[in-house]
């Protein structure tokens, strides 16, 4: 029963694609799966991800702030200012440059959770990192549009929070507390919370895939490239540029992750609530389901590596005896 398991969870990229395209032939399989089903999928899969995590996981990450600093700061410069270059390098209609620019200056998302969780990564640094982008989002995301593209764009800081908090903070705080003190349960619930989130997830891309069926076989190639050139760099460049500040291979494939991956839900509703022209949210649509493949692609690599057995880590370790440790429980 364990090996199928198994195998479920390490095949997520195929079940991304595979759902993803069927999404788009047959949207009505899918787009049910919308509104608060989402809202209570996100929330299920932040709940088994807690149940991975002890208190002494974020005491860990707050005794390296500069973990969550260099996170933050590279989603908040890497991505609006590719989004905004990649708007005029790939020639975009004016709607979806804007919207390349907005979704780009969102914060990290609770998928890039989901993936880290899946990944094998550090997974109470990137439910913190989530956190604290999304509070800065309050600001950054509407004066980093308003930067880039020139129009204004309000955002709501009440429905930020609680969205924050309904979506990821009291889950997470429950499955924590839940792993404290009902250990027996947690133990029994452990072995499936993969797979769990693995079917979560795969509903969440292929609904929104099938909510803008027609906006995406219309929008052509060139905003697709743009989508999959942002995100591929952004995984790309928050690994190497996080590798500079610090050898933790762990940490690093968690910043990789986070910086890649945006908060394209938020993006969308942006878009659809402060723009007249719908076009403007299509890009969100296409950066749910690029983020999600990509990320997916990389955490089913980066589970079967696991970041503590790279022998170069080891090595780190060994040449820096006031490393701090990385480890967190595993999935």
């Amino acid at each position: 029963m364990r090996g199928i398991l198994t195998f479920l969870v390490n095949a997520f990229p195929l079940w991304i694609v595979l759902f993803s395209a069927l999404a788009l032939v047959e949207p009505v399989w899918f787009t049910w799966f919308s509104g608060s089903f989402i809202t209570w999928g996100l929330g299920v899969i932040m709940l088994g991800m807690g149940l991975t995590l002890r208190p002494e996981d974020f005491r860990q990450v707050l005794r390296t702030p500069r973990w969550v600093f260099t996170g933050a700061l590279l989603q908040f410069t890497v991505m609006p200012l590719l989004g905004w270059s990649l708007g005029y390098l790939f020639a975009l209609p004016l709607p979806f440059a804007v919207g390349l620019v907005l979704v780009a200056s969102c914060p990290g998302g609770t998928a890039s959770n989901v993936i880290s969780y899946l990944a094998r990564a550090h997974v109470a640094l990137s439910v913190t990192m989530t956190a604290v982008s999304t509070l800065l989002a309050i600001v950054l995301t509407p004066l980093l549009t308003t930067l880039l593209i020139g129009s204004r764009i309000e955002v709501s800081a009440f429905q930020l929070f609680l969205g924050t908090v309904k979506v990821v903070l009291a889950p997470i705080v429950i499955g924590v507390l839940m792993n404290r003190y009902l250990p027996r349960l947690t133990r029994k619930v452990l072995p499936v919370a993969p797979l769990v989130a693995v079917v979560a997830i795969v509903l969440i891309v292929a609904s929104i895939i099938g909510q803008g069926r027609e906006e995406i076989l219309h929008s052509g190639l060139r905003l697709a490239g743009a989508v999959v050139t942002l995100h591929l760099s952004g995984f790309l460049l928050g690994y190497l540029l996080s590798r500079l500040i610090t050898q933790e291979r762990q940490v690093n494939r968690t910043i990789s992750i986070e910086v890649g991956m945006q908060n394209s839900g938020l993006g969308a509703y942006l878009a659809r609530a402060n723009f007249a022209n719908p076009a403007i949210a299509i890009p969100s649509a296409l950066s749910s389901a690029t983020h999600s493949l990509i990320g997916s692609l990389a955490a089913g690599i980066w589970r079967k590596r696991p970041a503590h057995e790279d022998p170069q880590d080891r090595a780190c370790k060994r040449s820096s005896p006031h490393s701090s440790p990385s480890e967190n429980p595993r999935p």
